[in-house]
């Protein structure tokens, strides 16, 4: 009988992670030796002043970019060597994007923003109306359905962009500076909804300058000159 244990993998694995740009005297080492696991559920965020390499990171954790050397395992699978037709494949079913500016069609109501990304997963119209409008109600926006984007606030247009990042139910969610644009009052609210999401088992990574956004996060991975420092 055989007694071992097979411990699951983590939803993240980043191996011996490197990016680099340009080459030679201009060769500029944006990350550096990465290692780094994330297990599935986490809510954790990436912190660092500008230049330290957290961006780079979000990037290549997204399936933007690729590593110039290393490993990037997302659920089991090496993604650092995969074509761009199959990290664009990634981005649509797992990894739901939420970002300092919101990226809404301004001439699409709230409902058909939210839609967008069924498009590209091939769902039904009825399946993609139905779904948008089960993430706008969690995001709490049911009464602004068929609101543009010029009709809504700052807050209520990212509530709009966080719908449209988890209506393909993705395995993470990444937000970069995702309260940068908002006032204190409206970044409690859309921590809030953050909060909520994990609480479903959704993983989110944040990457963000504000203490006080970080502080809401159950862990934080802070960077300096492209490496992890703590």
């Amino acid at each position: 009988m055989n007694s071992s244990i097979s411990t699951p993998q983590p939803l993240i694995k980043l191996d011996n992670i490197y990016k680099i740009y340009g080459s030679g005297d201009i060769q500029v080492n944006a990350l550096s030796a990465i290692n780094l696991k994330i297990e599935s559920g986490e809510y954790c965020a990436i912190m660092g002043s500008s230049g330290s390499g957290k961006s780079t990171m979000m990037n290549i954790l997204g399936c933007l970019d690729r590593p110039t050397a290393g490993n990037y395992y997302l659920n089991g699978k090496n993604v650092a060597d995969l074509s761009r037709k199959e990290l664009a494949h990634i981005r649509n079913e797992q990894i739901g994007f939420v970002f300092q500016q919101f990226h809404l069609l301004p001439q699409l109501s709230a409902l058909e923003n939210v839609m967008l990304p069924m498009i590209y997963a091939g769902i039904s119209e009825s399946e993609r109306k139905k779904k948008a409008t089960e993430a706008l109600i969690k995001v709490g926006l049911e009464a602004r359905i068929n609101n543009k984007p010029n009709q809504l606030s700052g807050g209520q247009q990212q509530r709009v962009a966080i719908a449209r990042a988890i209506v393909n139910n993705p395995l993470i969610l990444l937000a970069d500076e995702p309260t940068g644009a908002l006032d204190s009052e409206t970044t409690k609210e859309v921590m809030s909804i953050f909060r909520q999401l994990n609480e479903e088992k959704i993983t989110i990574i944040l990457v963000t300058h504000e203490k006080d956004v970080a502080e809401e996060t159950k862990r934080i991975i802070h960077f300096a000159d492209g490496k992890i420092i703590s």
